[in-house]
């Protein structure tokens, strides 16, 4: 098992980059890789926020699906975590976004099987940089 941790630090407040996270039919709209999201058997709920115990499925732009469930969230201190099951990989990844003078930042710990954290480690660079806002930095730690 292996980790990684990523971050990204954009103009976006620490509200609007929490709220793109905690509600799952946001998702499409900043992480590029996900097309839809699917929660507790199929619906598409425009509504729903992350909650321990929800489940379900983030379908790719390939229109391939990646099972879900939230561990854990603490809306106070805009964390969560979840596990994702893609086939045999299963990652687990733990958010959060902070609050900066400028705007916020994200960091995301993720783990899982090192070659599963090389591949996703890219998108979701990307998708952070998104989530946070236009014109942020991002980077990436072991």
């Amino acid at each position: 098992m292996a980790a990684v941790t990523l971050r990204a630090v954009g103009r976006a407040p620490a509200g609007d980059a929490w709220e793109r996270y905690a509600v799952p039919a946001l998702w499409p709209t900043w992480s590029p890789q996900i097309r839809a999201v699917r929660v507790d058997g199929g619906r598409i709920a425009p509504g729903v926020r992350i909650a321990p115990g929800l489940r379900g499925e983030a379908v790719s732009f390939l229109g391939v699906s990646a099972k879900f469930v939230v561990e854990s969230v603490d809306e106070e201190r805009r964390r969560w975590t979840w596990r994702v099951r893609f086939g045999p990989v299963r990652l687990r990844l733990h958010h959060a976004v902070l609050t900066r003078p400028a705007g916020s930042a994200t960091t995301l710990r993720i783990e899982g099987p090192a070659l599963a954290l090389a591949a996703y480690a890219g998108p979701a660079r990307w998708a952070m940089g998104r989530l946070v806002g236009e014109g942020s930095r991002s980077s990436a730690s072991s």
